[in-house]
């Protein structure tokens, strides 16, 4: 009777283990990780700096490349001079590259971002110190400079937009009317307070604000406005809304002027505009130390995917697994917070970019210091990682690419077969990395 009742409950608990084990969405996670294999690794550029800042895919199955390049020699082609130019990279459904073009002037001009536009031309965004070559006119240091392209790469027109201090483009969105919005930093102390199409008083803000700058599809400039306080508001990205108002996700360690909520040093600062560039609400999130949103999505149910990395483990962030966490949060198109959760290990992993996958899911790029906790492994000093979560942000699975010395992520784009194509920056030349040019190489890798 004894020996009966003990193999009952041997049975029972045998049971609940197995249970338990098919219901560990971590442990089929981590299997799902060694499932994914690096189809190649390429560096590109020379003896100098080059660095992929944005991937866009093409309606011809291929994808363009956008980023800035220093060199003059080993890949690069047709550059004059050792100054940075913006460095676009056309490649074809069979990852060969079919062209590449450079952009600038004699000083110093980086490539942010860049779209497909309706056209099947190109529409590129960064900052601009020149004032000659491709750039017609500066109005002092830095400005935002966007050029629409042809489907070959060929400017069709060219625009600076910026006053005497640092104005820098970050990103550009092809809007419903197919025009585009450009949003980066506008340095509202030397401007002195212009950039504001609307007559309304700047006197508190100060440092680097948001900007936003609506054009119209032949690029003339149809409305601006800048949003802060009177600290440091950096936007990184923005989406337009149903409504065709945009929501634009940065950081912000304001707590004046345009921001009311602060949570403490930086935070993920999100703001919705309506169509003509006024603010229609504002929220803060993150915690008492360093939050930073770089990048936003809009997922399948009408809500909007926010990634960055944060190093607070108080109010919005419920866990820190190191110095800085991967940080994702879902917001309403009323900006109220649905979830938030972090990924990393102990050291410092951070995101930068989100897009959509096939299965409602996402992919996510970005780098990690980490070789514990939600990372497999790490290679050296810092590696590209790149992430997929589902619509819940449960983990699918995970990659870090890199060698000894430091590698970053900085985009990356899902195809139809499945396979995703990573770009950024590399130094090393060992492990991963096939080998380096210069200082640091362009970074593309294919993972599928």
């Amino acid at each position: 009777m004894q020996a009966s009742k003990t193999n009952a409950l041997l049975v029972i608990a045998i049971a609940f283990f197995c249970s338990c084990s098919n219901n560990d969405d971590s442990s089929n996670e981590t299997d799902n990780a060694t499932k994914k294999e690096l189809a190649f690794v390429k560096t590109i550029g020379g003896s100098k700096n080059e660095s992929a800042q944005s991937i866009t895919k093409t309606s011809d199955g291929g994808y363009a490349i956008l980023g800035y390049v220093q060199s003059s020699d080993g890949d690069v082609s047709n550059k004059l001079n050792d100054s940075f130019d913006y460095w676009l990279l056309k490649y074809d459904q069979n990852n060969t590259l079919q062209w590449q073009k450079t952009y600038g002037g004699s000083d110093d001009d980086r490539g942010s971002d860049i779209i497909q536009t309706l056209d099947g031309g190109f529409a590129v965004l960064g900052y601009s110190k020149s004032n000659d070559g491709d750039v017609i006119e500066n109005s002092g240091f830095n400005d935002f400079w966007v050029s629409k392209l042809d489907a070959s790469g060929s400017v069709s027109w060219e625009k600076s937009f910026g006053f005497s201090g640092a104005d820098n483009g970050i990103s550009i969105i092809q809007t419903n009317d197919g025009g585009y919005l450009l949003t980066g930093v506008l340095d509202v102390s030397a401007s002195n307070g212009e950039g504001n199409s609307k007559s309304i008083s700047s006197s508190k803000h100060d440092g680097g604000d948001y900007w936003a700058i609506k054009l119209n599809t032949s690029g003339e400039k149809q409305w601006s406005q800048f949003f802060g306080g009177s600290f440091t508001d950096t936007p990184y990205d923005a989406i337009q809304t149903d409504d065709n108002g945009y929501i634009i996700v940065g950081s912000s360690d304001s707590d004046d002027v345009d921001i009311n909520g602060n949570k403490g040093s930086y935070d993920f600062w999100v703001i919705k505009i309506s169509n003509t560039g006024s603010l229609v609400w504002e929220k803060s999130f993150g915690g008492s130390q360093t939050d930073e949103a770089r990048a936003i999505t809009k997922s399948s149910d009408g809500n909007y995917i926010i990634v960055g990395d944060t190093r607070s483990d108080d109010t919005d962030i419920s866990t820190n697994r190191g110095g800085a966490d991967l940080w994702v949060i879902k917001i309403s198109p009323t900006g109220n917070l649905i979830w938030e959760k972090t990924f990393g290990g102990s050291n410092f992993d951070v995101g930068r970019s989100i897009s959509k996958t096939q299965d409602n899911g996402f992919i996510i790029s970005g780098s990690s210091r980490s070789s514990n906790g939600d990372l497999s492994n790490n290679n050296g000093q810092n590696d590209a990682w790149i992430a997929k979560i589902d619509d819940n942000a449960n983990l699918k699975w995970q990659k870090t690419v890199g060698g000894s010395d430091i590698d970053l992520a900085n985009d990356a784009i899902e195809f139809n077969d499945g396979s995703v194509i990573v770009v950024g920056e590399s130094n090393s030349a060992n492990i991963d990395i096939p080998n380096n040019k210069g200082f640091t190489d362009l970074l593309i890798f294919k993972i599928k």
